[in-house]
């Protein structure tokens, strides 16, 4: 596949149509109504439903989840936990995201494979069966290693198992959410 060739000049280039160089200022390259922070990176502040899928603009939408909240393992687990049994995993992803991006090293493959777990169940209620899967088994791969020492009462085995079942039938996400802890559903910490 041959690339497009700019039809800017050699010291300046084409952002949404309107030809631009290094001392263009980013806000002025683009257009008024694009949802940007001040060093110019998308924002989405578009509504979006319990399924983390975008909305019209001005249609109402699931509150989403403040990023970088500092939580504990145990507030982040039950925050996590109702978000599943309210049947938004999207929102719990982004919880359990936070707690993967706060964690020390050992802790940080445990966080980012319960991430991928909700992601793989919104997936799957999303109707996404290959991509639900995929983050299942990957999800379950990442937390297998703490089976052995479960920490904060995370029910790995139970977590790992019902991952890798809905693996192979992405379908039947939309009968359950799973309990994230030992001792059955609704635990806390």
């Amino acid at each position: 596949m041959c690339p497009v060739p700019s039809l800017a000049p050699p010291d300046r280039e084409l952002v949404n149509n309107r030809t631009v160089d290094e001392t263009t200022p980013y806000d002025s390259a683009l257009p008024d109504d694009r949802d940007r922070d001040q060093a110019g990176r998308a924002r989405n502040a578009r509504p979006r439903d319990g399924l983390g899928r975008p909305l019209p603009y001005g249609a109402p939408g699931v509150e989403r989840q403040p990023e970088g909240v500092p939580r504990s393992p145990g507030q982040s687990l039950a925050e996590a936990q109702r978000l599943l049994d309210a049947g938004m995993p999207f929102h719990a992803h982004e919880v359990l995201e936070d707690a993967w991006k706060a964690a020390a090293e050992p802790q940080r493959a445990l966080w980012r494979g319960l991430a991928q777990l909700a992601v793989g169940l919104t997936h799957a209620l999303r109707g996404n069966a290959q991509g639900a899967a995929t983050l299942l088994r990957r999800g379950a791969d990442g937390i297998d290693p703490y089976r052995d020492a479960p920490p904060y009462g995370i029910d790995i085995a139970g977590l790992s198992g019902w991952a890798r079942q809905l693996a192979e039938h992405p379908a039947g996400g939309r009968d359950s959410a799973p309990s994230l802890l030992l001792g059955g559903p609704r635990d806390t910490v």
